[in-house]
């Protein structure tokens, strides 16, 4: 019986956390142009990073309050949803849904009522 110990290979221990760059590919090649933009069409073209090595960073100063709200939606989604997601994909969640309703909306977006107000 031999003594030495079976070690995962690197490809066992490392998985993929973006697809293969033909599937990029695919997801990024625009629709059959139709001359009208859906909101399915915004929605697919402003998609968030997700689980992948980010290489630009971006400080963004919060309030306490602010901090402990997404802490809160972190946990929320946590118990009531099985998804255990960390605050900044979060936040890459929200800044892609925001937006793509500008794109889709411009004036009439949310984003632009939001700053207007004050």
């Amino acid at each position: 019986m031999s003594r030495r110990v079976s070690l995962p290979a690197a490809d066992d221990l490392f998985r993929p956390t973006a697809p293969p760059e033909e599937d990029r590919r695919a997801q990024d090649a625009p629709a059959a142009d139709t001359g009208e933009a859906t909101e399915e069409d915004a929605g697919r073209k402003k998609r968030p990073s997700g689980r992948v090595r980010h290489d630009e960073k971006m400080t963004v100063y919060v309030t306490s309050d602010e901090l402990l709200d997404l802490e809160h939606a972190r946990l929320v989604l946590r118990r009531s949803h099985g998804l255990a997601v960390d605050r900044g994909r979060i936040v890459r969640e929200a800044i892609a849904l925001v937006l793509a309703d500008f794109d889709a909306q411009g004036d009439d977006s949310a984003l632009v009522r939001r700053l207007t107000e004050g």
